[in-house]
């Protein structure tokens, strides 16, 4: 499989140093508008062809799938191109700028019959997928909560607000998580520094009384990337920082029952063991490049196609919407 990659920034060497990995995939051409960028790609990748002008991508009769590894503004253009021209496409997190901009691209690809993949590259991790399998064996029990915070000091991003940097990760991973779309968003965040909010605060309202809490934030003094899921079994927390434990299931909750007046709850506390159960090691990246490249070629939709990237813009949109007005409840 014969890859082009447009931009070699900050995501772009990690693409083209898997993709280079692969038996079956091959890097025929990368794109960037930096020479600096360009300089980087030769050294590191003397025999792949270096371009400033991502049309020789798109335009190349010899490249099967294109990776768009560019800022979200460039995304729809480039993947429409793409598309247009008989080419699979791998996109950068978030799908798209719009939700109409992302139904486009879905109809463009079912019509020409491609392939479009989003890079939420941590439903390829260990832990999502060990959490993905507890939650399928009922493990937690009914599920209550979802929260995340997913804070560090920058990287300030030009183009998009903190929510739309940080969130696709976690709403992505909702999204695979829970099989199910909130109906409502609470969001509200400030701008301190470049005129996009750079501290953020999302609420999501999902069916059968889920809610879902998403903190991010650029200006934390320290990094921060935990995830609490609270069933009525149990409950698990994912710490992504740790170097072994990244998981851990506890077994504490609450068991209430009533007696004959509303004044005579009974609260009972449990708390049991702890266990941390074994993830899978291995790099996520390569692992979904080359799920990508299987679906390519046998002709299968990947689970983190078009429509799971629109599901997370629709999200965003409708955040962005609740936020300029200062958390007010909006419909997704």
């Amino acid at each position: 499989m014969n890859f082009g990659v447009i931009g070699y920034g900050y995501w772009g060497p990690n693409i083209v140093r898997n993709l280079t990995s692969l038996e079956n995939s091959k890097v025929i051409t990368i794109a960037d508008l930096s020479r600096a960028a360009r300089g980087r790609a030769q050294k590191a990748h003397p025999g792949i062809g270096v371009t400033s002008d991502p049309m020789d991508v798109i335009l190349a009769t010899d490249i099967d799938a294109v990776a768009i590894v560019s800022p979200v503004w460039t995304h729809y253009e480039l993947a429409k191109a793409a598309l247009q021209n008989g080419k699979h496409v791998f996109v950068e997190k978030p799908f798209t700028s719009t939700a109409a901009q992302g139904e486009d691209l879905i109809n463009l690809a079912q019509q020409k019959n491609l392939r479009i993949m989003v890079d939420y590259t941590f439903l390829f991790t260990g832990a999502v997928r060990k959490i993905s399998q507890l939650l399928e064996e009922q493990a937690l029990g009914k599920l209550y909560y979802y929260d995340s915070t997913r804070v560090n000091l920058g990287l300030f991003q030009h183009d998009v607000n903190v929510l739309w940097d940080l969130a696709p990760h976690d709403l992505s991973i909702m999204d695979f998580l829970l099989k199910a779309s909130p109906e409502a968003v609470v969001a509200t965040g400030q701008k301190h520094l470049n005129g996009h909010e750079d501290v953020a605060f999302m609420t999501l309202y999902f069916p059968d009384k889920v809610i879902a809490h998403i903190n991010v934030n650029w200006l934390s003094p320290v990094k921060v990337r935990t995830t609490l899921i609270g069933g009525e079994k149990k409950m698990l927390v994912w710490n992504d920082l740790e170097a072994d434990e990244k998981l851990k299931v506890y077994d504490r909750g609450v068991n209430i029952t009533s007696q004959e007046g509303v004044y005579d709850l009974l609260v009972h506390y449990r708390s049991g063991d702890m266990w941390a159960p074994q993830v899978e090691q291995g790099e996520a990246l390569r692992r979904e490049l080359g799920y990508f490249v299987d679906c390519i070629t046998s002709g299968q939709e990947p689970f983190n196609d078009g429509h799971s990237g629109l599901r997370v813009v629709k999200i965003l949109e409708a955040a962005n919407e609740s936020m300029e007005k200062r958390g007010s409840l909006t419909y997704v």
